[in-house]
């Protein structure tokens, strides 16, 4: 096991890039099928080579993975699909050997059906006061305490046969934790010290607003104001906690928020709490110039007050691919199904998602990186019957759930299964090893060549603020340091600005020097 790292912080966080690595499906070290810690350790050559400062893992805990291991069943464990604890510390290590930190993720919400608490609730234990444990209305208790809906689809209850019912707002096998109780809050506590004393810099929280719940859970008829789960002001308090643990091993926070209040998103972001957050308003902006300048400028505005960096990402595992998004017509991002309009013309997103690329690294802040992102993999078809994912169950089938972005990596296009290992756990489209990695290494012109130069690239843009420049309409363009970023997203071809030297592109200028629609460029002032 490592020493804890020095209460110390150079700030790397501030203008990371940091890589979202899906475990599951990145690369599978042993042959099942199954991404693994193998795997990744791996490739770390791969991960140097792009670039980044760090990697983000999604939870490589024990579980029974009935929503893709955000069903934890032991924190301090490795799910042997995916290795073993004594691999993790390796790979933490020797990721850092190359200069890559590693930010963990953890799953404050809820726990597994399995995890040893919600095992000894059922059977009566004390721990049943850890969950939300409620009798239920009706003449026989036969209705749900209250009107809560699950975020995958259905009641936020279910029954037991005692009678009782439980509290879950994801799946039925995640129950929520219960985080009145001060048992909860010092296990967590213990969880984040367990990691960082294993080198962990960092840790991601899964839904970071939703931890604290009204105790009365009232219905949603009773009003809204406060909210009965999402963003209650008690909720800070747990992250000052959190965030004095974080301190002693200079490690940082980036949460999951979702708050449509700018204002109120800002609060977890003060100085003694979170250091960061992601930034959904951008991930979720349709390819529009006015749209993304004002979900840029409200982004920067709101980070302001308090100091924290701003963060960029494009997609996650969550989200339908950056590709098969800017290829679709704009009717409106769905929260439901985190989708855009219907499909049109890879090709034409194919050339969005270079241009959003040169976009998003060069903004002030952090930038995430999905896997497979660098690969301009779209969003990939799943046959209805090896669908996982359980929202598209508990929702009827109606919402196509979030497995088509999460179809492990192509690595080598001559090798079974496209250089992913065994069989993979989520069916490979036909023609996927058109986008591997070894391919388009070889490939001047391939998106992979693109993300490492512009990576490379990206100090030129400084640490320092942005200044919009004059530009037509459907045209960004601003400054930072002694760099200039255009994107064009209008359809005629546009004039660059004056400039000493080209930096890079996200496609060939045309023939008279001007930079076609839906191209990037960066420049040298």
């Amino acid at each position: 096991m490592g020493q804890p790292t020095p209460a110390t912080d150079d700030g790397w966080w501030r203008s990371a890039v940091i890589y979202q690595v899906y475990v599951r499906s990145f690369a599978d070290g042993d042959g099942d099928g199954t991404g693994d810690l193998a795997g990744v350790r791996a490739r770390l050559p791969y991960l140097a080579e792009l670039g980044v400062d760090a990697l983000w893992f999604n939870p490589w805990y024990r579980s029974p993975m009935k929503d893709g291991g955000y069903d934890v069943a032991d924190y301090r464990a490795v799910d042997p699909a995916f290795g073993t604890l004594a691999e993790a510390e390796k790979l933490i290590a020797e990721a850092r050997e190359l200069g890559i930190r590693t930010i963990v993720d953890i799953v404050p919400n809820h726990v597994s059906d399995q995890h040893p608490w919600f095992r000894a609730a059922l059977a009566g234990g004390p721990e049943r006061e850890l969950f939300h444990f409620r009798p239920g209305r009706g003449e026989h208790g036969e209705l749900p305490p209250n009107d809560w809906q699950s975020e995958f689809g259905g009641p936020a209850w279910t029954r037991l046969p005692d009678g009782d019912w439980y509290l879950h707002l994801f799946a039925p096998e995640q129950p929520d934790l219960n985080w009145a109780h001060p048992a909860v809050r010092q296990e967590h506590e213990d969880i984040l010290r367990f990691w960082f004393e294993r080198g962990v810099a960092g840790v991601r929280i899964d839904s970071a607003a939703l931890l604290a719940k009204d105790p009365a859970l009232p219905d949603f008829t009773e009003g809204h104001d406060p909210h009965p789960y999402v963003d209650r002001d008690e909720l800070h308090d747990v992250y000052r906690a959190w965030r004095a643990v974080a301190d002693e091993y200079g490690a940082v926070f980036v949460g999951e928020v979702w708050l449509p209040d700018t204002e109120r998103f800002a609060r977890y972001l003060r100085p003694d709490e979170l250091h960061t957050a992601f930034n959904f308003s951008f991930m979720t902006c349709p390819w529009d110039a006015a749209r993304l300048r004002t979900s840029i400028d409200d982004t920067l505005a709101e980070h302001a007050p308090v100091g924290a960096p701003a963060t960029w990402v494009l997609c996650n595992h969550d989200v339908t691919r950056t590709v098969t998004r800017y290829g679709r017509a704009d009717t409106g991002f769905d929260f439901a199904t985190k989708a855009f309009g219907t499909p049109t013309d890879l090709e034409l997103g194919t050339r969005r998602a270079r241009a959003a690329a040169l976009l998003s690294l060069a903004l002030p802040g952090a930038v995430y990186v999905y896997q497979g992102e660098e690969l301009g993999l779209p969003e990939a078809d799943i046959p209805l019957d090896r669908i996982e994912d359980p929202m598209h169950a508990r929702s009827g089938g109606t919402d196509p759930g979030r497995d088509g972005c999460r179809v492990p990596l192509p690595w080598a296009a001559g090798e079974p299964h496209a250089g992913f290992g065994g069989e993979p756990w989520l069916p490979q489209p036909d023609g996927w090893a058109a986008y591997a990695a070894d391919r388009q290494a070889e490939d001047p012109a391939s998106i992979l060549r693109l993300y490492r130069e512009a990576i490379r690239l990206r100090p030129e843009f400084g640490d320092g603020p942005l200044t919009w420049l004059p530009a037509p309409d459907g045209v960004l363009a601003f400054a930072r340091a002694d760099a200039l970023c255009v994107v064009n997203l209008a359809d005629a071809p546009v004039d660059l600005p004056a400039h000493s030297a080209p930096l890079l592109a996200s496609g060939p200028l045309d023939t008279a020097g001007r930079l076609p629609g839906d191209t990037a460029v960066w420049l040298r002032a």
